[in-house]
């Protein structure tokens, strides 16, 4: 049976590799609707070739000019985050990737949960924001949530067949980012340029920079805790700087299972969307007989304290992975913007995180108002 996607952020990175593999199995996956922030040149491209039923642009002054270039085809063009938040409420549509960037991926996510769909979850900024509220509608909804993230996909791939309960601690693995070895005298000076040079992996710019943090794997510490019931404490962050290791489970009788592979994001992908099948590809293959050594090392929270703050706001609780993140997404496009220095990130995310109004258990209306409200903080500290 043909599945049909809805790809938020189909123009970035999940996004793109998303629709490699719809090319790799026409049979399998057809494109119903395709979202995008603001990649007019590249959204219309990709509607010409997969001819979906809706086509979708976050910027509303964008839309004139999207809907004259497909005026020629038979697809429906919306815009604006309220199109958005409908589009992936459609009856036809079976799975939804959420791979938009930020918190603006949390609205979409959730209505598409309460619709019934099966989330292909890229986006991991909705667990870290509202990580609560995603489960329980999950689980009131019987929805799946399938995750993308390639060490998420590790853990769940290690889970199956087992249960969970006898999770000892999961295993998390980083490869470091390109400054894993730079003091912090050498992090003073790096600019974003520096920062966007990934050792192994490909990806958009603004996770690029969050792994070059670290705040990327401190997203993942909350990320894994939602998705598989376990308290941070039981999470255990390991830098592997060859990343095939992408990340294992210690079970309660000392075992330790792992997924091991090249890395390459379609893998996880392709697993989220064929799930409970494995479906043959191309992707390239972890020669282990070449590969002269596995390190292991633990993080250095001294160069590195985003980690820290995700652990810290996972133990305050409540609002606070939600400051958070939106003093992160500030802070990082500042970076990007020439506006911060790379250090100077983590310092104004903590103080936002101190300024911050604490909500015990906040609603939705509640996150909404504590992101507005981490941000204008952060800008003012910047």
């Amino acid at each position: 049976m043909v599945k049909n996607l809805c790809i938020l952020g189909s123009t970035g990175s999940i996004g793109t590799q998303t629709l490699d593999i719809v090319r790799a199995y026409p049979d399998r996956y057809s494109v119903y609707a395709i979202c995008a922030h603001r990649s007019i040149d590249k959204l219309i491209e990709q509607a010409r070739e997969f001819k979906p039923e809706v086509v979708c642009i976050a910027d509303e002054s964008l839309y004139e000019p999207l809907k004259t270039a497909l005026a020629d085809l038979p697809v429906k063009v919306w815009a604006g985050a309220d199109a958005i938040a409908e589009v992936v409420t459609m009856p036809s549509i079976d799975v939804v990737v959420a791979a938009m960037v930020g918190y603006a991926g949390l609205r979409p996510t959730i209505e598409a949960i309460k619709a019934g769909k099966t989330i292909a979850l890229a986006n991991k900024e909705t667990l870290v924001v509202a990580g609560e509220i995603i489960c329980d509608l999950a689980v009131q909804h019987h929805t799946p949530i399938l995750p993308v993230d390639s060490e998420h996909s590790a853990i769940f791939q290690s889970l199956v067949g087992e249960d969970q309960s006898e999770i000892e601690k999961i295993l998390l693995t980083a490869s470091g980012g390109p400054f894993r070895t730079f003091s912090l005298e050498q992090m003073q000076a790096v600019t974003a340029a520096d920062a966007l040079k990934h050792p192994n992996w490909e990806m958009g710019a603004k996770i690029t920079i969050d792994s070059a943090s670290m705040m990327n794997k401190g997203f993942e510490v909350i990320e894994a805790k939602w998705l598989f019931g376990v308290p941070v404490e039981k999470i255990q962050v390991l830098v592997h700087p060859q990343s095939i290791v992408h990340s294992a489970v210690q079970f309660t009788d000392g075992a330790i299972k792992a997924q091991l592979g090249a890395p390459d994001m379609r893998l996880p992908i392709q697993y989220a969307l064929s799930f409970p099948e494995r479906l043959k590809s191309d992707f390239p293959r972890a020669d282990l007989l070449a590969l002269k050594d596995l390190t292991f090392e633990a993080p250095d929270l001294n160069r590195f304290p985003n980690l820290g703050l995700a652990y810290e706001a996972m133990r305050r609780g409540g609002n606070i992975p939600c400051v958070l993140n939106a003093a992160n997404e500030v802070v990082n496009l500042a970076f990007r913007e020439n506006r911060c220095r790379f250090l100077q990130m983590s310092e104004i995310i903590a103080q936002t995180m101190d300024k911050a109004a604490f909500i015990a258990k906040p609603s939705y209306e509640d996150y909404v108002q504590t992101d507005k409200e981490a941000r204008r903080i952060a800008e003012n500290l910047l």
